[in-house]
């Protein structure tokens, strides 16, 4: 969403950090009801000192009408009066809501011909300042009264344009001081990405300029550019909702992922509940549920669309359900879970989240009576289905569940009792392009749909006048977009699309590829490897964007997943290329400033934008667009692989899939199809497209799908009333549901948003359907009304039904076809201790945020990553005890010396450490495993400590832990010390231990440094740990020490020092080393032959 409200502090705030000298800083103080009056006071002592002025600060519209301002008062003034106000209902047209937030401002005394107003709001081509010389309460209608002037995207508005043509009617000693404040205001407008500035009145008394009111909105999609100027904003909801902490907590989630997930409350003491996938789907539930008469049960209205991975599908669920769970209706609650036919999301994958989270909230479901509808399809749909289906067989509540053959909305009407629930189909056995043995290929959509009919103002304009519209069109070709030849570069590393596009190309029979290449700075010049059927081919990526232009200059189409960051300037850049004709730009969320200057250049050079936010378009026998149609058995299922003659526009990406399966069911198909895109400014336009299939001879009727917000459809009237536009339209704007909410609701797209009643999706559909155009009753009968119109063309004639050809069979991609669980294969690994799939990594099944929740420390995390399971403290203690004793021993030991070499080589750290770490063994830190196994094997055998080392000797082996080249009995080694005392104190029992003290006695008697060293003291404090913990059973505790766990810890440990020496060397400094001659005695042979 672009286009935000901000509060009026806020806006102030912005005012007097950039406005300068231009304008008298603004004070203010906000209240609320927990506000602590005396802390006010002290942070602003002129509340004590001087006349004030009081209002609401919650987007609140005509507050002086409403009796909402309280001027020239004290303090004591501004505290009765807010008395009767805070914290209490108010009633604003169809709203209530408490009042709750307000602003306090000194009072500025003026004169009633002081005021003035100003106002500037953007649009698709230009900025309109608004001027009136006449501010304040009684101002009326200023579109009437207003001077204006239009500043054209990315041009400057000087001051003496400001004096020309918006001062005319000012006094001579105000122009000046006015026209410098309009221009800084106006380029603050522009720099900061406002989308919508009123300042009413703006007064100017003793030669100084006061901003006294003030409406703004920021484009919050420039956030990233204007972060650091901006400060942190707080975007208010409308006037008559409260804010959730549950849809901030989805806001929250939204900002931190690719995908989008958007959740108002409306009502949420209502019956009915929605988790829609698809902002342009979300709105037609909304839309449908109003319509058949449930606008007062909608409880909410939300979405989750672009992929979002079964965690964050989950969260989502889970967020729904438990809003949804909080209160109980006699009448039962009802869930739809809906959604288009997904283009690229995987439908399994979301399914799976929101299962995870209807078996959370089972009890909850069943104690509020809940049903539950589900219509869904796209990538995976047959496998997220069953998952479905498989869940209503257990949850306890009904779950009904329906296919792309089931109308999109027809659930609705099926959970609102105005349509009967048919009886289950049989299922179709398919799974992407391929019908399995045992389906049923006599099941069609078409069949099964049958049986689902039995009876039972300003700122907003984002789009041009049709004058500027039919101007404008003489710059853009009506020539085809795309033929069978069409070649096309990528921008960005989007294997997955591309190889969808090689796809369709080779199920529509195209003898070549329409991917040539694709560009990506962040690697160097390669080739990738793809399908095109079933040869292998490879694509060449390029680094830079001249490159790939200049090596194929036959491409005319550029397919941009560029991000919102970096799409502005890889489009600007690419619209040097005069070879380019059309630009499709996929990101949603471009700031609004930059999509208009990419607009502006491409109505210029004569380039097609489709695009920002949009899933692309399609050309069917011809080219895809990207993930356009979905995956192959949707294009299969919805004849896409051979022109129809039906030609559709829509803005939503996900809606034109839909409308993809709605004309296949009805028609013989789609001729061509596009989605222009989401947002306020996309690229092009209905008409350009209209025109275009006007002068196309294969499109027999063009499908229009509107929405709320914008003027453009009104376009498309007065083109059909001047006969510019003589083919059948069937046309529907979604978004009929706004007037029906007490409160503003921003949908899914940034440009569904109302401003006047011209504006309503209903207002459009009646103009609409009084020109001549053919316009449903609602989208539910959408396909009824494409089904009329085309069989009236086949009845006359104009149309001829070709005879259907099958489609070239495309292989199923490995990686898909085990998705789809058609395949199956041993994995070339196997893991037990770490999983990093999902939300947050776990260690042997524990989350990390729980890790650090009970602060298990590296004890812990080595119990759980080497042993899989949780040690008790003392023994995870104890494993951090013995890092700490084995992380050094100086530098004259073998490890750490070679650590040393190596570093002074000029090496790396982790070849130094490799250095070190391979001197490890017998004979240097490696006798743990090995101390531990002899001990253990004595012991277990029966020997006493005496029979033990005397077997030893007898063998002529060295006891493995036992000896010291400088401590001794009498010069104990401290860390065994420390070890030995923390053991005897924690452990519950030593065998091993006191075994091994006792042979310690007998070795110390014959050489007193024959003591049990610190290798052979945690070796047998290990083994003993692992046997008496109750964690282990004998057996894996022996394996443990067969496998050479236990020398891991001095590995493991002594990796700390020899790093630390690799540090120590290089800060230093140290050079090369050479070991010193006189230290190397030199043995030469006295005779060689």
């Amino acid at each position: 969403m672009s286009a935000k409200a901000i509060y009026e502090a806020k806006g102030k705030e912005i005012l007097n950090k950039f406005l300068g000298h231009h304008a008298v800083k603004n004070r203010y103080a906000t209240v609320t009801v927990d506000t602590n009056w005396d802390q006010l006071v002290i942070d602003h002592p002129w509340l004590s000192t001087e006349k004030l002025i009081v209002k609401p600060d919650q987007l609140i519209k005509r507050r002086g009408k409403l009796g909402l301002i309280k001027v020239n008062t004290d303090l004591q003034g501004v505290k009765d009066w807010l008395a009767n106000k805070i914290g209490k209902d108010f009633q604003i047209g169809k709203a209530v809501g408490k009042l709750k937030n307000f602003i306090v401002e000194p009072f500025v005394p003026h004169e009633q011909n002081e005021e003035f107003y100003v106002c500037i709001y953007s649009h698709r081509s230009a900025d309109t300042v608004l001027f009136h010389h006449e501010g304040g309460v009684d101002i009326g209608n200023v579109d009437d009264k207003a001077v204006k002037v239009d500043v054209s995207v990315g041009e400057n508005l000087t001051e003496q344009d400001i004096k020309d043509k918006l001062l005319t009617k000012v006094p001579a000693d105000k122009q000046e001081i006015l026209s410098q404040f309009i221009a800084a205001l106006y380029k603050i407008y522009v720099d900061l990405y406002f989308t919508y500035l009123e300042i009413n009145p703006l007064v100017v008394t003793k030669g100084v300029v006061h901003v006294l009111d003030l409406a703004a909105k920021l484009d919050q999609c420039g956030e990233y550019l204007c972060k650091q100027q901006w400060g942190e904003v707080d975007f208010p909801p409308p006037f008559g909702r409260d804010a959730y902490p549950e849809e901030a907590a989805i806001a929250d989630l939204d900002a931190k992922t690719g995908a989008s997930l958007k959740l108002t409350v409306l009502n949420k003491s209502g019956r009915i509940w929605t988790m829609v996938a698809g902002g342009g789907a979300s709105v037609i539930y909304a839309d449908t549920i109003c319509d058949l008469g449930g606008a007062s049960e909608l409880a909410n209205y939300g979405e989750y669309s672009g992929a979002p991975n079964e965690q964050q599908t989950h969260e989502y669920a889970k967020t729904v359900l438990s809003l949804m769970t909080q209160e109980k209706h006699p009448d039962g609650k009802i869930l739809i879970i809906g959604g288009g036919i997904a283009n690229f999301t995987n439908v399994a994958t979301t399914f799976k989240g929101i299962v995870k989270a209807l078996r959370e909230y089972q009890q909850q479901l069943i104690e509020h009576n809940v049903k539950i509808y589900v219509r869904r399809a796209g990538p995976n749909y047959q496998e997220g289905l069953r998952v479905m289906r498989e869940l209503g067989e257990t949850l306890g509540v009904p779950i009904h569940v329906f296919g792309p053959e089931t109308h999109m909305t027809a659930i609705v009407g099926m959970a609102l009792g105005t349509r009967e629930v048919p009886r289950p189909q049989p299922k179709q056995l398919t799974t992407a392009n391929f019908l399995l043995p045992g389906g049923s290929p006599s099941v069609s959509r078409k069949g099964s749909d049958a049986e689902l009919h039995k009876p039972g103002s300003k700122g907003s304009d984002n789009n041009t006048s049709m004058e500027a519209q039919l101007s404008s069109n003489k710059e853009i070709s009506h020539e085809p977009l795309f033929t069978r030849t069409t070649k096309a570069i990528i921008w960005g590393m989007q294997n997955r699309a591309v190889q969808g596009m090689l796809d369709y190309d080779f199920v529509c029979s195209r003898k070549e590829p329409s991917v040539v290449a694709q560009v990506y700075p962040f690697v160097g010049d390669h080739k990738q490897k793809f399908y095109f059927g079933h040869k292998e081919v490879l694509i060449p990526v390029y680094k830079n964007m001249a490159d790939a232009m200049k090596k194929h200059p036959d491409a005319d189409v550029l397919v941009s997943f560029a991000s919102l960051r970096s799409a502005y300037d890889s489009t600007i850049e690419t619209m040097q290329y005069p070879q380019i004709r059309t630009i499709a730009i996929i990101a949603e969320g471009i700031p609004e400033n930059l999509t208009r200057k990419i607009n502006k250049m491409a109505r210029e050079k004569g380039v097609t934008i489709i695009g920002p936010a949009t899933v692309g378009g399609i050309k069917p026998g011809c080219f895809k667009i990207g993930n356009t149609g979905g995956m192959l058995d949707n294009i299969l299922a919805s004849k896409l692989y051979r022109p129809g003659s039906i030609a559709y526009v829509s803005r939503s990406g996900g809606m034109s899939n839909e409308l993809n399966n709605i004309i296949s069911l009805n028609t013989d198909g789609v001729c061509e199809g596009v989605a222009i895109g989401g947002d306020r400014y996309p690229g092009t336009t209905f008409m350009d497209h209209i025109f275009r299939y006007q002068a196309d001879p294969n499109v027999k009727v063009i499908v229009v799908l509107g929405e709320v917000g914008g003027t453009e459809e009104y376009n498309i009237i007065q083109a059909v009333k001047d006969k510019k536009i003589t083919k059948p339209i069937v046309a529907w704007c979604i978004g009929t549901c706004a007037s029906m909410f007490t409160s503003e609701v921003q949908f899914g797209h940034a440009g569904s948003s109302a401003h006047g009643d011209r504006e309503t999706a209903t207002a459009k559909n009646k103009a609409l359907s009084e020109a001549g155009v053919n316009v449903p009753k609602s989208f539910d009968e959408l396909d009824k009304m494409i089904k009329t119109v085309y069989d009236n063309l086949v009845e006359q004639g104009d149309i001829v039904p070709a005879p259907e050809v099958p489609p070239p069979t495309v292989p199923m991609d490995y990686a898909w076809a085990r998705e789809l669980g058609l395949i199956r294969k041993p994995a070339s690994f196997m893991t037990s201790i770490c999983d990093e799939r999902g939300q947050e990594l776990l260690y042997a099944g524990m989350p990390i945020t729980d890790i650090f929740k009970e602060d298990i420390g590296i004890g812990g995390v080595l119990s759980l990553l080497w042993f899989q399971r949780r040690l008790p403290k003392y023994a995870c203690k104890f494993l951090e005890m013995c890092l700490m004793v084995t992380a050094d021993h100086g530098p004259a030991v073998s490890g750490a010396h070679n650590t040393i070499v190596c570093a002074r080589a000029g090496k790396d750290l982790v070849s130094c450490l490799t250095s070190g770490l391979l001197t490890i063994g017998d004979r240097f830190g490696g006798a743990l495993d090995g101390a531990a196994k002899q001990f253990t094997e004595a012991f277990d055998a029966g020997m006493i400590p005496m029979e033990f080392v005397n077997t030893m000797r007898k063998k002529g082996q060295l006891i493995m832990g036992i000896g010291h080249r400088v401590k001794s009995i009498n010069n104990p080694d401290m860390r065994v010390v420390i070890l030995k005392k923390f053991v005897k104190e924690t452990f519950p029992s030593t065998p091993l231990l006191d075994y091994a003290i006792e042979v310690e006695k007998i070795t110390t008697s014959k050489k007193p440094n024959l003591i049990l060293n610190v290798d052979g003291f945690i070796g047998v404090a290990m083994t003993d740990m692992l046997r008496s913990c109750d964690c282990f059973t004998r057996e894996e505790a022996q394996e443990y020490i067969d496998i050479g766990a236990l020398n891991g810890l001095f590995v493991l440990g002594r990796s700390i020092g020899f790093i630390g020496h690799f540090l120590d060397q290089k800060r230093l400094k140290q050079g090369l080393y050479r070991h010193p001659w006189d230290d190397i005695t030199y043995v030469m042979p006295e005779d060689v032959q």
